[in-house]
């Protein structure tokens, strides 16, 4: 995921605002206690996430791919006052570790945790979303977009990561690679559809930004 010198990338950390106490214990439990921790969102992504939904300003906020709970604590810096932030895993032995983290924030009672399936239980959610974040199997980007949209206020934010997928992108296609196909599909679809307006910014490994029309 490293598409610049890891000299530059310490330069944008050390000249970005500085992660919250909160989210740096639980960066670094989630690296001694977690496995694949690289999936986490980390310190310059997770200030790029806080300041996103501080401009947007959303009400109700969808997380797919939950994890360790780090993206969603940023997306919910910028949530309104009676907003609500819902977030889907399908990883019954991460759901303690995430409350630990969303109880000891300011969202608590702000933030619902669904287990399972995020193709069963998006369907279940009667919310209008005003900022999703995307970020969970590959290979169901594409029907995660379809069922996200319809369920978007106008003007609302659909933020997609690893759409660049280390790079893979630009690279010949394993035929049993099926992450990369989706994704090289996926990111033609949101360039194409009419229903958005988006921009990929080459932060981390790849990070779209889709307003809805």
């Amino acid at each position: 995921m490293h598409f610049i010198s890891q000299e530059l990338e310490d330069y944008i950390e050390q000249h970005s605002e500085n992660e919250p106490e909160l989210l740096a214990k639980l960066n670094k439990e989630t690296y001694q206690k977690i496995l694949l921790p690289r999936m986490l969102s980390g310190h310059f992504q997770g200030r790029v996430l806080s300041m996103l939904s501080k401009l947007i300003r959303p009400v109700n906020i969808l997380e797919i791919g939950t994890y360790t709970g780090y993206a969603a604590l940023c997306l919910c810096e910028g949530m309104q006052e009676n907003g609500q932030l819902h977030t889907i895993d399908i990883k019954e032995e991460l759901v303690d570790f995430q409350r630990k983290y969303f109880d000891a924030s300011p969202w608590g009672n702000q933030i619902f945790q669904h287990l399972g399936e995020a193709i069963d239980i998006i369907p279940t959610l009667d919310v209008k979303f005003d900022l999703v974040f995307i970020d969970a199997d590959k290979e169901n980007y594409l029907n995660y977009w379809e069922m996200i949209v319809p369920k978007m206020n106008k003007g609302g934010i659909i933020l997609s990561d690893n759409v660049l997928w280390s790079g893979k992108i630009l690279e010949p296609v394993h035929p049993n690679d099926v992450s990369t196909k989706v994704l090289l599909e996926y990111n033609l679809h949101l360039k194409n559809d009419p229903r958005v307006e988006t921009v990929l910014l080459p932060i981390r490994d790849g990070l779209t930004v889709s307003r809805v029309l």
